[in-house]
């Protein structure tokens, strides 16, 4: 993984031009620390930061072809290339880089080639023979990146806005699962699964599969030669990544370089939800665990800081980067450089609590897909540029295409929360690893409620940020908002707050309009406030915004949900089965 950053037709090839590259490439030394590289041809430039992790010794960029007439720059984690090195025969490698097989790849297929490819990925693909250059994001966002146009001509990409807003006329977020070429000029969708339709699937629920295929996803990032772990707070998603990848760990190549004894990560207020259960999930699965403790003041000091590294002024996003923002640079001074974490599962199996109230299964499907076409602005945007901002990656298991595949096709009516039948949010999932025979997790663990992180990392974190907010925006200020601020304009003194620090460092238009906008309760899309008329007055992206779901919900005190007891009898007799 590493930061990116290209220069292409800029219509100058001058050392002074080279020198400004250059200095825009160091603004992301943060996300690559352990070497930098420029390539440049002509009026093209390919520079990049890299984070070592497969092949630290050799596999520094830009990469290319055996003749040298292609170069790439990438950013990502090619989980399938040994198997794509097989088919390729005739081509020499030059380094054991997982991101090697991308020239290879284009010299045999062309354009169509990234489909192939099984991991995250941003890359630029420079082709010198006819001076033609192909951009690709993977199909979900999580590596994050930016296109820009300068008034010379020149297209530029970065893997953060802070590489390319100060040299554009106009600049963007990359779509996720496109495609930009120079010789067509736009942009194509490569990524096209057939949930992107929202046309509701039918297909019966299958535990085993579903369990099989995170397996299988969790598996397939333990591809390392450097030291990593896992980010546990204590909630299911985490929970189960920890638990898989502790229980799958001996036997890997991995765990002959480092050891079986997996590091878990959590971090929290003092009393936090999360930090308890937490440590009891470690104790059970056996891992070598680490607890970190902030103070409400120890966030706010940093907001400046996480606004600047995560490039947005989503009040969600920004209350569970701080903490996330903490607790990376911690687990980097302990010598590690990647981590597991649980981003995706609550936009593919409804996890969010106001899932509770979704109408039918129809709407309750649509709401998934809207929201995992949304995750590279939100949960992925922080989980990569909150740990990358201290060379830190962080890797996804539930977001893998193929268990996407698997989880989208599943029939909502199996998702749809109904309490009176004893099924919670996430039910789907929860069940899959419910083995009585070899358990995975404590079973109040594997039933526990849904906490969003901002607020599992204690509840007095979001009361604190927004009491900070009070002292700096005033009534006066609030009145003006819509004036200061058209797009997106702020409706809360907390939303105000981080508004100002992102214009601060970001003034231009085109920044703004990266950021999404419009009404929330508990992380919902705008679509899906409808659903309840109460939620209209209640908009707080806060898990607890979530009236009569939430245990804790703001001034509304309900009994927590139980586990289910109602299991059909066939699922019963295949999850006894040992894999």
């Amino acid at each position: 993984m590493c930061g990116i950053l290209a220069v292409l037709g800029c219509s100058d090839s001058s050392q002074a031009k080279r020198v400004r590259v250059l200095e825009l490439s160091r603004r992301l030394k943060h996300r690559g620390p352990d070497w930098s590289g420029l390539h440049q041809y002509g009026d093209c430039y390919l520079a990049h930061q890299r984070l070592a992790i497969v092949d630290p010794a050799s596999g520094d960029q830009p990469l290319f072809n055996e003749d040298k007439t292609i170069a790439v720059t990438v950013n990502g984690e090619i989980y399938n290339h040994e198997e794509l090195r097989k088919q390729l025969p005739n081509h020499t490698f030059r380094t054991g880089s997982d991101c090697d097989v991308i020239a290879h790849l284009y010299e045999e297929h062309g354009e169509n080639f990234v489909d192939m490819l099984d991991g995250i990925f941003s890359f630029v693909l420079l082709d010198t023979r006819d001076n033609s250059f192909i951009v690709a994001r993977d199909a979900i966002g999580v590596t994050s990146l930016y296109i820009g146009w300068g008034l010379d001509g020149s297209v530029w990409i970065s893997s953060e806005l802070k590489g390319l807003n100060d040299d554009c006329e106009h600049f963007e977020s990359f779509p996720p699962g496109h495609l930009y070429s120079s010789k067509e000029r736009e942009f194509r969708r490569w990524y096209n699964p057939p949930w992107f339709s929202e046309a509701i699937p039918s297909a019966p629920y299958d535990p085993l599969a579903l369990r099989h295929a995170f397996e299988k996803a969790v598996i397939k990032r333990l591809m390392t030669d450097v030291p990593f772990g896992v980010l546990l707070s204590g909630g299911l998603d985490s929970s189960l990544v920890a638990a898989v990848t502790a229980r799958y760990l001996e036997g890997t190549n991995a765990a002959k370089q480092w050891g079986t004894k997996l590091h878990s990560f959590c971090v929290g207020l003092e009393g936090a939800p999360d930090l308890k259960a937490a440590k009891e999930v470690a104790d059970y699965i056996g891992t070598v665990h680490h607890e970190f403790h902030y103070t409400v003041q120890d966030g706010i000091d940093a907001i400046e800081d996480v606004i600047y590294h995560i490039e947005t002024y989503d009040v969600t996003t920004i209350r569970a980067s701080i903490p996330m923002f903490l607790m990376s640079r911690k687990i980097k001074s302990l010598g590690v450089k990647w981590v597991i974490s649980g981003e995706g599962s609550d936009e593919i199996f409804g996890g969010y609590l106001y899932f509770h109230k979704a109408p039918n299964k129809e709407e309750f499907h649509q709401e998934t897909c809207r929201k995992i076409k949304a995750l590279h602005q939100y949960d992925c945007l922080r989980a990569n540029k909150s740990t990358f901002a201290w060379g830190l990656e962080a890797r996804v298991p539930f977001l893998d295409k193929e268990f996407i595949r698997v989880a989208m096709n599943i029939d909502p009516e199996y998702k749809m929360i109904k309490k009176e039948e004893g099924r919670i949010e996430k039910w789907v999932l929860r069940r899959a690893f419910d083995d009585e025979e070899h358990p995975y997790l404590p079973k109040h663990i594997l039933y526990r409620q849904k906490e969003q992180f901002s607020d599992g990392v204690g509840y007095g974190w979001i009361d604190g940020l927004k009491a900070h907010a009070e002292k700096h925006v005033t009534d006066k200020m609030m009145l003006n908002a819509a004036n200061i601020f058209p797009f997106n304009t702020p409706t809360t003194k907390e939303a105000y707050y981080y508004r100002m620090i992102f214009e601060r460092f970001f003034p231009q238009n085109s920044a703004r309009l990266t950021v999404p906008g419009g009404p929330s309760v508990a992380c919902s899309t705008a679509k899906a406030v409808e659903w309840d008329a109460a939620w209209s007055n209640n908009l707080d992206p806060s898990g607890r915004a979530a009236l009569g779901v939430h245990s804790s919900a703001y001034g509304n005190q309900v009994k927590a949900v139980e586990p289910e007891k109602i299991i059909p009898k066939m699922e019963v007799s295949t999850l006894g089965v040992a894999i």
